[in-house]
């Protein structure tokens, strides 16, 4: 059985910093996984997936994923380094 190979977006340097800063914040906010799925009405298999890169989020998805553990959207953003090329 083939293996789906996720897009190179997904596992980018880029988007490994965001996860990064999403658990930091997370764990700032003294928040268990388990937590924020009961605060997004998802399953906690959900937050474990996006936060091991086996899943990305939609923007909606990643504001209401800050709005539950409290912090503003840009706040996580700026936590990104100043990329020059994002492949896509």
């Amino acid at each position: 059985m083939d293996r789906f190979v996720m897009p190179a977006w997904v596992s980018s340097p880029v988007h490994r910093d965001l996860i990064v800063a999403m658990v930091a914040a997370r764990k700032a906010a003294g928040m268990t996984q388990r937590d924020v799925a009961a605060k997004l009405s998802k399953p906690p298999s959900l937050v474990a997936k996006v936060e091991s890169v086996e899943r990305n989020l939609s923007v909606l998805e990643f504001l209401a994923w800050t709005k539950a553990i409290g912090v503003r959207p840009e706040d996580l953003l700026t936590h990104l380094p100043d990329r020059a090329e994002i492949e896509i």
